[in-house]
């Protein structure tokens, strides 16, 4: 089961404050482990324009730098993430996410953001969520987490508060319908 490029979406009563109502697209899972970008949580007062003055990135006059941080998780949260549309391509790394996403760990990106030569569509993230072998699987199986199919619309345009809910939507759940216990048969 390779859930590389799909959403995992926090159910309630997950046991981690950190990850209640996230919704997580997967960058990369494999029989090593998981890695993934919380994509509906705001970092609190961190903006991009923050973070271009503390790394001495010069940013052009059409370049606003509103741009939200999100809480990416709770792994290296000093360490910026960037989930980003294939239009952009890293001149140094960047990791292709099928179906059709990219993610980009080095500074060229945000130079280029501040530029205005970044991608289209983007999400910019401080820290990771990551699951050693077989922990996600474990996670899932104990329901902690649902998995569903990520949308450019979700993912890049749906509001941050909204994104948990929109998710469990796309699986027809209504979130109101949902408990934090789960049964056995």
């Amino acid at each position: 089961m390779d859930l590389t490029g799909t959403l995992l979406i926090a159910m309630p009563g997950i046991g981690d404050p950190r990850f209640e109502h996230s919704v997580v697209f997967l960058c990369s899972h494999s029989d090593e482990g998981a890695m993934g970008l919380i994509i509906n949580k705001v970092a609190p007062e961190v903006q991009l324009s923050n973070l271009l003055d503390q790394l001495e990135i010069p940013v052009a006059a059409e370049s606003s730098g509103a741009e939200a941080i999100r809480f990416g998780g709770p792994v290296e949260t000093q360490r910026g993430f960037v989930l980003h549309s294939t239009d952009y391509e890293s001149s140094i790394n960047a990791l292709v996410v099928p179906p059709g996403y990219g993610m980009t760990a080095t500074l060229d990106i945000l130079e280029d953001i501040a530029q205005g030569n970044g991608p289209e569509k983007l999400l910019i993230m401080l820290g990771y969520a990551g699951w050693g072998p077989g922990q996600l699987e474990a996670e899932i199986i104990a329901n902690g987490w649902l998995t569903a199919e990520g949308t450019d619309a979700l993912i890049f345009d749906t509001a941050d508060s909204e994104k948990w809910g929109a998710a469990l939507k796309s699986l027809g759940i209504d979130p109101l319908s949902l408990s934090a216990s789960a049964g056995t048969a």
